[in-house]
């Protein structure tokens, strides 16, 4: 309770709050996730960290676009250990409930366009090696959607 209200207060001040140490691996295991989907798979980055002007918590990690015009919504897990598909599995119900969210609200947003485009969800899960080194693990077209459903 104490550290919220300071986190509060700073933010009142104008001061940008120190990230944690799970938000700092977050972050850094983001920004290897957007340099290999960018140098490694030839993606465009369109945003980064989007949220949806509805509802602030519904947030998509990565937005790009491929090479072949499929934009692809890109949900990043950054890990330490062997464990990649613990790290694919904690992408739960609610998870896969909120990248829909998001992802239809970003489709919202791109207007009447938005039904001549495809797209897609994939994984990146970047896993932190003994050594300091980040190992991206593209996972592509991951189903969130039951046969039948769409956004």
């Amino acid at each position: 309770m104490i550290a919220w209200l300071k986190q509060q207060w700073a933010r009142l001040r104008g001061e940008r709050p120190a990230r944690t140490e799970k938000e700092k691996s977050g972050f850094a295991g983001e920004t290897v996730a957007a340099r290999f989907l960018a140098k490694e798979r030839g993606m465009t980055i369109l945003m980064r960290n989007w949220r949806s002007p509805r509802d602030r918590r519904d947030e998509i990690d990565i937005v790009c676009r491929s090479p072949d015009g499929v934009i692809v919504f890109v949900e990043v897990r950054t890990r330490t250990g062997e464990n990649l598909f613990a790290a694919y599995g904690s992408i739960d119900r609610r998870k896969k409930a909120v990248l829909k969210r998001a992802a239809r609200e970003y489709l919202r947003g791109l207007g009447p366009r938005r039904h001549e485009l495809s797209y897609r969800f994939d994984v990146v899960i970047v896993q932190q090696t003994g050594d300091g080194r980040h190992v991206p693990h593209h996972f592509e077209n991951v189903p969130l959607f039951s046969k039948g459903k769409h956004i």
